[in-house]
């Protein structure tokens, strides 16, 4: 039996337990302490970001980017447009604080939010809109912000699958009014939990802050801004520990090679699959000239059955592949918000499989996985048709 092959392994640098140390001998073990700050300032730097808040998750990022774009009026009143192919928090998040969620289809090439869609779904009520970076690649960013200056619109990057990605040039999350970011097990920069916000509007920095610490006004009196801190907005404790921010840092200067190797790991996949691709059988992901970071390798194939019955043989095989998201729209809370009809959502929902994506993933596990696809069709490595064992 060949050794299991598994979805995702965190990778780490080698400095983290270094870094980790650091922050037992300084012992501050809670949020905003010496190495939390080092990591937003390199942050800020890395990605040219006005200022970058570190947070519990990137859920805990969008909820305040939530509280920050919030209006006056009434809870269901504003109204927040998501793609209906995301995570749930790109929605929850806004929900928990009083908004109704539109759902937008995605385009059939990036799986990102569809922007020729998007300006039939704004009403006077529209508060934001939240373009989330699928599998690293960034949304038309130029369109969508283009069409919210038009409307006077808050946009809130999702790029939870975007840290180190760019879009002509610019980092994912420091485009729109407020970037959210994800550091979770899964992602390409890990700190296990965790996340940020980006904050690119000097006007909201402030209140960011105040929403962050609880609600009061802490951060300017750790500045030495004022003579005493106390409850001044709304808000809740979004700090992440020292310890994570210390596991962070050494992620982060890891960054260049742990890209380097995604880009291979993921080249190498589409090279090879590229024949079975040419005859029809799946679908692999767009390839794109600059600014990926290479999230994720996933393959279209031609329905649900077909998907569940190739999971199935993984599976049997020691090989961890998984699905992803149920459109938000469809599911029993997302129901709550009226019925549509989102085509593209509801066609690639049903037939997209992630393959195992990591950076220590060997390229002998790589033709493996490639080698099963093929024998669950029935093809040899060019494409053409085996005798399937």
């Amino acid at each position: 039996m060949d050794a299991p092959i598994p979805f995702n392994r965190p990778f780490l640098t080698g400095k983290e337990l270094g870094y980790i140390a650091q922050v037992l001998e300084n012992r501050k073990l809670s949020g905003d302490g010496e190495l939390t700050k080092r990591v937003s300032r390199l942050m800020e730097t890395m990605f040219s970001a006005r200022r970058v808040l570190l947070t519990t998750s990137c859920t805990s990022a969008l909820e305040m980017a939530a509280v920050l774009a919030r209006s006056d009026r009434p809870d269901g009143e504003d109204e927040v447009i998501v793609p209906g192919y995301t995570f749930v928090s790109s929605a929850n998040a806004f929900v928990l604080h009083g908004y109704r969620p539109v759902f937008v289809d995605v385009r059939s090439d990036t799986l990102n939010l569809d922007e020729t869609k998007l300006e039939a779904a704004i009403t006077p009520r529209t508060r934001v809109i939240v373009p989330v970076h699928y599998a690293g690649i960034g949304a038309e960013m130029d369109t969508i912000m283009s069409i919210a200056a038009r409307h006077g619109v808050m946009v809130v990057e999702d790029a939870a699958q975007g840290v180190g990605a760019t879009y002509k040039g610019r980092a994912l999350g420091t485009i729109g009014d407020l970037g959210c970011y994800s550091f979770h097990d899964t992602k390409n920069i890990i700190s296990g939990e965790g996340g940020a916000l980006v904050v690119n509007r000097p006007d909201l920095v402030a209140r960011a802050e105040i929403i962050r610490e609880k609600g009061t006004d802490r951060s300017r009196f750790l500045r030495g801004e004022i003579d005493k801190y106390t409850w001044v907005d709304v808000g809740a404790s979004h700090l992440p520990s020292e310890l994570l921010a210390a596991f962070l840092l050494a992620q982060l200067e890891g960054m260049d090679a742990i890209q380097q190797r995604r880009a291979h790991v993921w080249t190498r996949y589409r090279r090879a699959l590229a024949p079975l691709e040419k005859v029809g059988h799946l679908r692999l992901p767009i390839e794109v000239a600059s600014g990926t970071n290479y999230h994720m390798f996933q393959i279209l194939v031609d329905s649900l059955a077909t998907r569940t019955r190739l999971i199935a043989h993984l599976k049997a095989r020691s090989i961890s592949a998984v699905f992803h998201y149920v459109p938000l729209h469809t599911s029993p809370m997302g129901l709550r918000f009226g019925r549509v009809s989102l085509p593209v959502v509801e066609d690639i929902a049903d037939r997209l499989l992630r393959l195992p994506m990591f950076p220590e993933l060997s390229d002998e596990q790589i033709d493996r996985v490639v080698a099963e696809i093929g024998l669950f069709y029935g093809t040899g490595a060019d494409g053409t048709a085996i005798s399937a064992s």
